[in-house]
């Protein structure tokens, strides 16, 4: 099958529809401390998606993974625990910014990490930007980043806009200090999956040998690394389910809340409840936890996370000589769903015809960036990229 950078660019963008939107299914749990949902969907994410998909579309997968070398193996591995802080501090964000500034700012930083930094450390970014195919991807991962800096500031537009009471019914833990500084270390650590991605290169090449279709050649990669991710996450939320007592969570029990904010801050963990729910007298919580919904809802999102890397691989596949540029398209794509998504929650809802006009062109550049890189990749296969 040969490279098909205008598939690709699809692929990438039902991936970033993906990103943008697994999140929606967690603000639906109700009564699960945060630790509790993020664990349960990380399995799926990190380990049951990963293996089912991959053993179904994969000829030979664990001979595939088992002639890989250590160092391979290893690397890959270690990328894919420090994407894990990233991934883990990214629901972190979501929680005191929200969807809009949230992604903007991860994003952002992870876009730019992990397009170029890969390509710099291995020495072949000199010869792909010295192409004409290589500069038109080079302007529209310029239109990216204004994209994404133009989302960041029609949130920080919205923000300003909004008093305490407001920015709190919206996102309910609202804290514009803490969630910038989460952000930023959340995107540095994101981009480690770009590097991962790259390390893996030989896995994929592995499972093209085995007879793979090469549009699945990637899907061994994400196996890898999400296996590293979930180690990070696994540590952290062990360490708050038994700091906060929310284990019981997973069976039924309510933790306490002893005000009736709706919210019971320990730690860095907060119980999910509904601030809409009777405060909790002498422990005793009357209503019943949805728990059958509470898992679909984050199997769900566990596994909407996955699908992600699902069609990342099958675009990244389509991309030619250029498929370093698949990461800032994945990267556009997930900023513009999950804008689209803060709108359809109603983040925008009161704020000005400013902040509003500021997310328009953001999303509008955006767009166009994802075009102009698309083509860039196409003229890279017409012109063998001179």
């Amino acid at each position: 099958m040969s490279p098909n950078p205008i598939l690709g660019v699809f692929f990438h963008w039902l991936g970033g529809f993906a990103s943008g939107s697994f999140y929606v299914p967690f603000k639906a749990v109700k009564k699960w401390a945060w630790e509790v949902y993020w664990l349960l969907g990380g399995v799926f994410s990190w380990l049951i998606a990963p293996w089912v998909l991959a053993l179904i579309l994969v000829p030979h997968l664990t001979q595939i993974l088992g002639e890989q070398p250590f160092g391979v193996l290893g690397w890959t591995f270690f990328w894919g625990i420090l994407w894990g802080f990233g991934g883990l501090t990214y629901g972190l964000t979501m929680r005191y910014l929200g969807l809009s500034l949230g992604t903007g700012i991860i994003l952002g930083l992870t876009a730019l990490f992990g397009t170029y930094l890969p390509p710099i450390f291995d020495g072949t970014i000199g010869a792909k930007l010295h192409t004409i195919a290589g500069q038109v991807i080079l302007i529209g991962s310029v239109f990216a980043l204004m994209g994404i800096a133009l989302t960041a500031a029609a949130g920080l537009s919205k923000e300003r806009e909004m008093d305490e009471e407001q920015k709190r019914k919206t996102i309910q833990e609202f804290n514009l200090r803490k969630g910038i500084l989460v952000a930023i270390f959340s995107g540095v650590m994101s981009s480690c999956f770009a590097f991962g991605l790259d390390s893996a290169t030989p896995i994929a090449a592995t499972a093209l040998h085995y007879g793979a279709a090469e549009i699945w050649t990637g899907l061994p990669k994400i196996i890898v690394i999400t296996a590293g991710g979930f180690v990070t996450n696994l540590v952290w939320c062990l360490y708050l389910l038994k700091k906060n007592r929310t284990f019981g969570e997973y069976f039924g029990r309510v933790t306490p809340v002893p005000d009736d904010s709706g919210l019971e801050l320990a730690g860095n963990s907060v119980a999910a409840l509904d601030p809409n729910d009777p405060p909790v007298a002498a422990s005793v919580q009357k209503d019943k936890v949805p728990l059958l919904g509470n898992y679909l809802l984050s199997a769900l999102a566990g596994t909407t996370w996955y699908f992600q890397f699902f069609f990342y691989t099958m675009g990244e596949s389509q991309m030619g000589n250029y498929k370093f540029s698949s990461w800032t398209i994945h990267m556009a794509s997930i900023i513009i769903f999950g804008s689209l998504w803060g709108i359809f929650l109603k983040e925008w809802k009161d704020t000005s015809g400013l902040s509003k006009f500021l997310l328009g062109v953001a999303l509008f550049t955006l767009i166009v960036s994802t075009i102009v890189i698309g083509y860039g990749n196409l003229l890279g296969l017409q012109l063998g990229g001179h």
